[in-house]
């Protein structure tokens, strides 16, 4: 698989993604998404190709005191190909040349697979309540 930053021409193909990994929720515009995402540290937006084709995403982000993971995203007929860890790897990297001290990340607590994969690249439950409050409403 290679990975790049992600171009403007793999817009549709993300959003195809992100649907089929149920990443899209209905308060959450993936278009909406992209733009802001590109707004701030698009270099921390990374797709990943495989057979010509877009199989992987991931969104990375940093304000200066802790770093996030968003939109994790391997194609359903391609995981459990090691996609996803080197997603995660190629941000984290990113992430660390930034000088970011840690990474957090939101999963939501039904979803024990990705738990999982978490946990196996050596991410631990940090032990806090994820609170959210959305200032613009999407949808």
């Amino acid at each position: 698989m290679h990975i790049r930053p992600f171009e403007e021409k793999d817009r549709s193909a993300v959003i195809r993604l992100w649907k089929e990994t149920g990443l899209v929720v209905p308060h959450n515009d993936p278009d909406k998404d992209i733009d802001r995402k590109l707004e701030v540290n698009p270099e921390l937006f990374l797709v990943g190709e495989a057979g010509g084709e877009l199989v992987a995403t991931v969104m990375g982000g940093y304000e200066g005191h802790r770093g996030w993971i968003n939109y994790l995203a391997v194609k359903p007929g391609r995981q459990r190909s090691g996609h996803g860890r080197l997603m995660a790897e190629a941000v984290e990297r990113l992430l660390a040349a930034k000088g970011c001290p840690k990474i957090n990340l939101q999963i939501r607590a039904t979803n024990t697979d990705v738990i999982e994969f978490y946990t196996a690249l050596g991410y631990g439950n940090d032990n806090v309540v994820g609170l959210g409050k959305r200032l613009i409403q999407d949808q």
